[in-house]
């Protein structure tokens, strides 16, 4: 048997899985405080907010696209929904306005990318940039971080609160996991988007709404992009702007690639995104209690991302399809 007819009975999930729960054992018996309720718990928060995001991003890679502008939209839309409300707008206004600032970017971004036809990955770029740029010079003005005010009401909970329990972000997070499961499995619209990603020309000719579904794509990631900077500026009560021009947008293209999510399109789930996520929280707490500095957590991230490119391009060769359309 040849060596690349083996590869297609590798599952990159199951050994994705395999090395957490391996490292979560090594670190809770090396490292001090590591297995601590307060620490898995920040370990927990921090894992909801990632794979919210790669769920978004999920979406969207399944259709051979994807979107690099999700950060950005996130930071601006909550930080501008969160000065809204400092200003005496009422809560559910800020949020209406907020959300519909993501959505409305997120359109702007499928338009661009299945009407304009231009590369996703460079659409994205440029709008990310664009939504930075445009939110600090016309919507977030004198300052990088927006505080929470004292009157943003039952919102407040949304990263803080706790329901039977349970942390409400990682509860928000398992019901957008069987939310996203549901929308690809049975909807129209999920079908819709595995046969886009698989082929995009086939899909056309049978009939399939091609253009409006890359839309409807890129507007689920920003929706997700909502929900997971709701959580991030409720949980530390604050919303920092300078988040665009950290490196969470590759963190979740890493979660994303590295549970097994073909960048080809059309092959990855939900299981998938949750795999890959466990495992970067784990190494990033990890690294985190060991005090290893940032820098050298973002090249070993950058290593394992490159490697799980690899992985990718070799488990899930690209065809000539992919070849004649072009990489995301």
């Amino acid at each position: 048997m040849k060596f690349g007819g083996r590869l297609k009975y590798v599952s990159q999930e199951k050994i994705v899985f395999t090395i957490t729960l391996v490292m979560f054992a090594v670190f809770a018996v090396s490292l001090d405080g590591f297995i601590g309720t307060s620490n898995l718990l920040a370990l927990l928060r921090s894992v909801a907010v990632l794979g919210i995001l790669g769920l978004g991003m999920l979406i969207v890679v399944l259709g051979r696209g994807i979107d690099l502008s999700m950060v950005a939209n996130m930071a601006i839309s909550v930080a501008w929904t969160i000065q809204l409300v400092g200003t005496g707008m009422p809560l559910w206004a800020a949020l209406a306005i907020g959300l519909g600032f993501a959505l409305g970017m997120s359109l702007i971004t499928g338009i661009l990318v299945a009407f304009a036809e231009i590369p996703a990955i460079f659409a994205t770029l440029a709008m990310g940039t664009f939504i930075y740029g445009f939110g600090r010079a016309h919507l977030i003005t004198g300052t990088d971080v927006v505080y929470l005010p004292a009157d943003f009401g039952w919102a407040a909970q949304i990263g803080q609160g706790r329901l039977l329990g349970v942390p409400i972000p990682i509860l928000l997070a398992v019901i957008l996991a069987v939310v996203v499961y549901l929308f690809l499995r049975f909807s129209k619209h999920g079908w819709n988007t595995y046969n886009i990603g698989d082929n995009a020309q086939a899909s056309r000719i049978t009939g399939i709404a091609v253009r409006p579904t890359m839309v409807l794509q890129y507007m689920l990631s920003g929706t997700a992009a909502y929900l997971a900077g709701l959580i991030t500026a409720t949980a530390v009560q604050s919303m920092n702007t300078r988040i665009v021009n950290s490196n969470m947008i590759y963190d979740v293209i890493l979660i994303v690639v590295l549970g097994g999510v073909s960048l080809s399109g059309g092959r990855g789930s939900v299981r998938n995104v949750i795999v890959g996520t466990l495992l970067i929280g784990v190494l990033v707490n990890g690294m985190t209690i060991m005090d290893i500095q940032y820098t050298i957590q973002n090249v070993i991230k950058s290593l394992i991302l490159l490697l799980a490119i690899v992985a990718d391009s070799v488990i899930n060769p690209r065809d000539e399809q992919t070849g004649q359309q072009g990489d995301i």
